[in-house]
């Protein structure tokens, strides 16, 4: 009896329970988008100091860069190919400072590693 009565009570209520549905409507002022676009556009044309830490084929730069991704996990390294080479470039700092700071210390493991500013920063 117990049981007949909580499944007609549960059955009655299952066709009364519907989902929720809801629409979220975000507001957000006009301005935070032209500062989203303008911090876009100054980061793509500003350029940091790298470090350079060597250069060579495809294959010489893809050893390169997995033994500096080993020794400085902290700091982004890139590939970039200027004809004829890959170039190994090291962090991206915005003052010559902070660059001559950390290239002391790169210097140490790759001696032959150099602080550039390049024209254009890759992403």
């Amino acid at each position: 009896m117990k049981t007949a009565s909580l499944l007609t009570f549960l059955l009655a209520s299952a066709t009364f329970c519907t989902a929720q549905q809801a629409k979220v409507n975000i507001q957000q002022d006009q301005k935070i988008n032209s500062l989203l676009a303008h911090y876009k556009s100054v980061n793509e044309t500003s350029s940091h100091y790298r470090i350079q830490v060597g250069f060579g084929t495809d294959q010489q730069a893809q050893a390169l860069k997995t033994n500096i991704d080993k020794d400085y996990p902290t700091l982004p390294a890139t590939i970039d190919f200027e004809y004829p080479s890959y170039r190994v470039r090291l962090g991206k700092f915005k003052t010559k400072l902070e660059g001559e700071r950390t290239l002391m210390d790169v210097r140490k493991k790759y001696p032959e590693a150099m602080l550039l500013k390049p024209k254009k920063t890759t992403k």
